[in-house]
């Protein structure tokens, strides 16, 4: 069984020039046996997500801003509670229109996580990651097409990135040993689009590249998210999460994740 919760806030402005909006969701999955033959493990497991955007127009002059953060948590019998999502994310974008579609921009990007990552593929866990660990701090001047709230292309060919780490992860996520940050000079692009599949269903896409100029250009970084949402009726909604990220740096593995779940929405 799965469910979730959203509140979601419509445009609420303090002033002319401020839009404001986002959704709030709590999802929870259980799964419990008693005498089952085919066997299984009681499992009760959540995950709180908050989307919010804040917005500021005015004249040829725009400032978006996007929070996203996430955080979950599974309690499987015999194994305890352990982490299954945690994200936080601030995006933050500056522009000056040139014409129709496109604008002067410059963009900030922070993201990490909120508590300790364990691997528990050894007999004792051991720590992976923790908030700021890795820490990721990207910014640059760029050009950015936006065809609607719908649509926009980043370009950003001269911007910096830098990755910090704790000591006790020092030498891990591209740091050299002993030291806690990498400094990096590339090109980022991003690009974002929400669409109407068909009625009722709706998919958004969030991706963003990341090519070091200073080293090995053809290791380039991919930050890829796609949700889609289902609308049943007034009040619910299936929600399908998807979520990819490469990065050399952090693993050579391509990292994967996919969170799905009904939704009982709430409207304000």
């Amino acid at each position: 069984m799965s469910f979730s919760i959203f509140a979601q806030e419509k445009k609420a402005d303090s002033t002319a020039n401020w839009t404001k909006k986002g959704v709030v969701s709590l999802l929870f999955n259980q799964a419990s046996f008693s005498n089952w033959i085919s066997g299984g493990e009681n499992a009760i497991s959540g995950t709180v997500s908050i989307n919010y955007d804040f917005n500021y127009k005015k004249g040829n002059w725009a400032w978006d801003n996007k929070i996203i953060t996430k955080y979950g948590i599974s309690n499987i019998s015999g194994t305890g509670a352990r982490k299954t999502d945690d994200q936080f994310e601030i995006n933050s974008l500056i522009s000056k229109k040139t014409s129709t579609n496109w604008s002067y921009s410059f963009f900030t990007n922070i993201r990490t996580q909120f508590t300790t990552g364990y691997d528990y593929s050894t007999p004792e866990k051991t720590s992976t990651s923790d908030f700021f660990a890795p820490g990721y701090v990207t910014l640059g001047p760029g050009l950015i097409y936006k065809k609607s709230d719908n649509f926009n292309i980043n370009l950003a060919p001269s911007t910096a990135k830098a990755t910090f780490v704790s000591s006790d992860f020092s030498g891990q996520y591209g740091t050299k040993a002993g030291e806690t940050s990498l400094y990096q000079l590339g090109f980022y692009a991003s690009v974002y689009y929400k669409a109407t599949l068909m009625e009722n269903i709706t998919i958004e896409h969030i991706f963003n590249t990341y090519a070091n100029y200073l080293e090995e250009p053809q290791n380039i970084d991919i930050n890829y998210q796609v949700n889609i949402i289902m609308q049943i009726n007034k009040y619910l909604s299936t929600n399908l999460n998807l979520h990819m990220i490469v990065d050399d740096n952090a693993s050579t593995a391509v990292q994967f994740k996919q969170l799905f779940g009904l939704g009982v929405n709430y409207i304000f």
